[in-house]
């Protein structure tokens, strides 16, 4: 096992595979490729800061976010007051079913993802939103969505995978998204007794049965929530009392006034699971390696979640210092949503100096690239490999995405970059140069010379054709050249 520890941290690890010349100072390919991966994409300053502190030092404050500071983040979330509500505020305030604190966290849920320093976190709490997904905007979550992000997505994404199940199990929105806060024990609702086990925890090829299937339901009934606050109660007169047996797991269930506790008891084995250890292995390592992850690394990483009592940071510590991380290289693609952000991130995008609405347009721009953060409808999430993205429609979106944000035409409220800021100074010698320049500029992995020459060639120049001021190439042609270069095979890999 090559755990950071052992190889003088993840700067060691990764020298071991040629990856890195000295701890102290990585290569520039090596932090690209980490910060393709932890963040969503690279600006000047982050790549700049983790070539300084070393790419060790960075990883270590981003699995522990409260070290860095983030109080930009935090002040611009305060325009979305609603978002601090509880259940009874947002149905005392709202006509009853309104969405409207749904789309504040979407808004939000983008922005953190834009411009928060805390990168790590934010993918951590995408992958984690997307795992234990609670389709947002939804009629049944109207009132509790904002606070499943809150107390179970954000207070559990480094945490304990055990903690994170057990506070689904207490979560009105889980709990009504999936009708277990109706079920009893004379008429039990199967969806979530179900789903917990093929999708949250064991997994599909776990070797379950539908009598398991039935008996995790009946565990479960009694974990309900108030009709009048929304609040999540456990109902004793909805229990099911008698003998269940689910896998491995197996109790007397007795008493209906203990049955909150079985229920938690059956929650925490089925985090501990050596199945359900194995099927988050392998949903982090196709996260953060490849579609098609090596079995050598999802082996170690489930050993680790189990050894580790299924906490997080370790397994994520040990899946980035290993040498499969290593030398996944353009072995994953961005997904719609993701190259929206990265492309947002590259342009230097600000927030607008005031309001949300801006920040509401690009939830409709998610939308229009085909995803929609939070918005899969069904239980099981986005799907996170590319064939499931590798369609005209998709690529056309993104493209189209690319063009309206390089060329500045909305969200109108933002605050943009001026595209001269991305033209060296002084001006680069040819068109290739230029190109070339602003790959660099872009964080886009070196063009090839077909690249460089279809690029060049769209301006009217080759790559030896020498650059004035009024060329076109940096002057209305400007965006366009910008939005072809976001446009490469190399801006699409994660």
């Amino acid at each position: 096992m090559l755990a950071a520890s052992a190889t003088g941290g993840l700067d060691g690890a990764w020298a071991a595979t040629g990856q890195a010349r000295h701890p102290k100072h990585p290569r520039p390919s090596t932090v690209a490729h980490l910060l393709r991966r932890t963040t969503y994409a690279a600006t000047p300053a982050l790549t700049r800061e983790v070539e300084r502190r070393g790419t060790t030092a960075w990883l270590e404050d981003q699995l522990h976010p409260g070290r860095v500071n983030d109080d930009a983040m935090e002040h611009l979330l305060k325009r979305w007051p609603r978002l601090r509500w509880n259940t009874w505020q947002v149905r005392e305030h709202l006509q009853d079913g309104g969405w409207d604190v749904m789309f504040d966290l979407v808004d939000t849920h983008i922005a953190r993802a834009i411009w928060s320093k805390r990168q790590l976190l934010e993918t951590m709490v995408d992958f984690w939103s997307n795992h234990l997904n609670v389709t947002c905007p939804s009629s049944d979550v109207w009132d509790s969505r904002h606070l499943f992000d809150r107390d179970v997505i954000r207070t559990h994404a480094l945490g304990s995978f055990s903690d994170m199940i057990c506070a689904t199990g207490r979560a009105p929105a889980m709990l009504n998204y999936l009708g277990n806060a109706e079920s009893t024990g004379a008429a039990p609702n199967e969806n979530w007794g179900r789903e917990l086990l093929e999708l949250h925890t064991v997994g599909i090829t776990a070797g379950y049965s539908q009598k398991d299937v039935h008996n995790s339901a009946l565990i479960l009934t009694g974990l309900s929530v108030q009709p009048e606050g929304g609040e999540f109660e456990y109902k004793p007169w909805m229990h099911h009392v008698g003998p269940v047996k689910v896998m491995g797991f197996h109790s007397g269930n007795h008493s209906a006034t203990k049955g909150e506790s079985v229920a938690m008891d059956y929650l925490r084995y089925l985090a501990h699971h050596p199945s359900t250890a194995r099927h988050l292995a392998t949903k982090l390592a196709v996260r953060f390696v490849s579609d098609n992850p090596p079995s050598s690394l999802v082996n170690r990483l489930a050993a680790t979640y189990r050894h580790h009592g299924t906490q997080i940071v370790p397994v994520l510590r040990e899946l980035f210092a290993s040498p499969e991380f290593a030398h996944s290289v353009n072995e994953k693609v961005r997904t719609p949503y993701e190259d929206m952000i990265a492309t947002l991130r590259v342009l230097r995008i600000a927030p607008p100096k005031h309001g949300t609405s801006a920040v509401r347009e690009l939830q409709w721009l998610a939308s229009t690239v085909g995803q929609p953060p939070l918005g899969w409808h069904a239980p099981n999430g986005y799907a996170d490999t590319a064939a499931a993205w590798s369609s005209t429609s998709a690529t056309l979106g993104k493209w189209n995405a690319h063009m309206g944000l390089a060329g500045q035409w909305w969200p109108a409220g933002l605050r943009f970059t001026k595209l001269d800021a991305f033209v060296p100074k002084p001006l680069p010698k040819t068109h290739g140069h230029l190109v070339d320049s602003l790959a660099a500029a872009l964080n886009v992995p070196a063009l090839n010379g077909v690249q460089r020459a279809a690029l060049t060639r769209f301006v009217g120049s080759k790559p030896g054709t020498p650059l004035t001021a009024d060329d076109e190439a940096v002057t209305w042609r400007l965006p366009y050249l910008v939005a072809l270069i976001l446009d490469s095979s190399h801006q699409a890999m994660r």
